[in-house]
């Protein structure tokens, strides 16, 4: 099978988009990537080895521009979709996988115009605009949060199970703000940074790089011991030493948390796209996976009070409510349909 996988701008859907080729590239079909010159597409793919090409078309995001910007965007979609066509026709694609974000729109829209099967994955627990609009014309939606989703759960890197395991006391917190960091976030572990360390209970902190030096210079004059980073590609191994986490609600950290059976204080991003990352965590809290609160709470005291909850029926929840493979079984239904 010779499939194609778009869509991206952001870490999140491009995690999606990595754990969709590796599963592909495991059950020997061949996969390539259409994404954007915008957002963070280059940076994943640009040198990825498991593509067997990969092409950025220069796109931007449309629902976020006004007037002449609206105007140019939905223009360079218009070229973008003519490329995508081209691309589509030269590699024999037989379906694509769009894993949403603005990148994703081109490539699409270029599949259903030459009638090859589109496939849908929606991070959100809120439908993103463009997956709104393609999902009547999806030969599958697939969504963690939806009951009626032909398969359950979130493509997660198989490290964050590898070190998954149950949780009840709490010997070590990881703050988690996100690639970009989150200032709401680092505010809250310094404001309860000397508590915890007089609890004996260890800090791991990803504070973000813009932030990381007020953060670091704010610790050592409060004489506290923490493991910082500004940005970390060891999360999987960081997130398996720690016992709670507090962290912003974007799906995929949502969901590798889950995975590795942490349960988390989650702090969502007031200005996500249509509330998005409240309605995921909303998700976590209504199934008692965890907790949720906005920024605007007093978040020290509620933290404190977690600290002396008993974990462990939240994480073997976690742990259960996680699927494992869901990126193989996500290509495997593509197979499944094509041969039908």
């Amino acid at each position: 099978m010779k499939i194609c996988i778009t869509g991206g701008g952001t870490g999140g859907h491009l995690v999606i988009a990595e754990a969709l080729v590796e599963a592909a590239a495991e059950e020997g079909h061949e996969a390539i990537f259409i994404g954007s010159t915008s957002g963070q597409d280059r940076k994943y793919f640009e040198s990825h080895s498991t593509f067997s090409h990969v092409y950025f078309l220069q796109t931007t995001g449309v629902v976020n521009q006004k007037g002449l910007g609206k105007l140019k965007a939905l223009w360079l979609v218009a070229k973008a979709f003519f490329a995508s066509r081209k691309i589509l026709k030269k590699h024999n694609i037989q379906a694509t996988y769009s894993v949403g974000g603005f990148s994703a729109a081109a490539a699409s829209l270029a599949t259903l115009s030459r009638f090859t099967p589109l496939f849908i994955h929606e991070q959100n627990a809120v439908d993103g605009r463009l997956n709104s609009l393609l999902k009547p014309f999806a030969s599958r939606f697939i969504s963690a949060y939806d009951k009626s989703s032909p398969i359950k759960g979130y493509p997660v890197k198989d490290d964050f199970f590898k070190g998954a395991r149950v949780r009840d006391k709490i010997k070590t917190v990881i703050f988690l703000g996100g690639s970009q960091g989150a200032k709401a976030i680092n505010d809250l572990a310094l404001s309860v940074a000397k508590e915890l360390q007089d609890r004996g209970i260890k800090i791991i902190h990803q504070a973000g790089e813009r932030d990381f030096e007020r953060v670091k210079q704010e610790y050592e004059e409060l004489h506290v011991e923490v493991e910082l980073y500004a940005f970390t590609k060891e999360m999987p191994s960081l997130m398996t030493k720690a016992d709670l986490a507090v962290s912003r609600s974007g799906a995929s950290t949502l969901w590798e948390l889950c995975a590795n059976g942490l349960p988390a204080l989650f702090v969502p991003f007031p200005h996500a796209a249509a509330d998005h990352q409240y309605y995921n965590a909303k998700f976590i809290v209504d199934n008692n996976l965890g907790w949720c609160e906005r920024e605007d709470k007093d978040l020290k005291s509620i933290l404190i009070s977690i600290l002396s909850e008993n974990l462990e029926a939240k994480s073997k929840a976690l742990l259960e409510y996680s699927n494992r493979d869901v990126a193989k079984r996500m290509i495997l239904d593509v197979v499944k349909v094509l041969d039908a």
